[in-house]
């Protein structure tokens, strides 16, 4: 457990580190991010695919890019291909 400041005594479970989050991303046609939550992308380091549990009820297909934005910031965001939706991990 840990204690935040909003008032005396309130407590909150402790959060998975680097859960995904939602993402706004902007892509082009062969799905390669341009933005992230409104930033631009200027670099695309890396692009790498994770399929997995494809067996269960509850199959992991995922779609990953490691970027830098305009600002400079490190992000990595992925596409889960089962629901069509963004998530990034770190950073934007």
């Amino acid at each position: 457990m840990v204690t935040h400041s909003g008032s005396p005594g309130a407590v909150r479970a402790a959060g998975r580190l680097n859960q995904p989050r939602p993402a706004v991303v902007e892509a082009r046609v062969d799905g390669t991010p341009v933005r992230v939550n409104r930033q631009p992308v200027a670099l695309l380091r890396e692009e790498w695919r994770v399929v997995d549990r494809w067996w269960t009820e509850e199959p992991i297909a995922r779609r990953y890019f490691e970027v830098v934005l305009q600002s400079g910031e490190n992000a990595v965001v992925f596409r889960d291909e089962q629901r069509s939706c963004w998530f990034t991990q770190r950073g934007a």
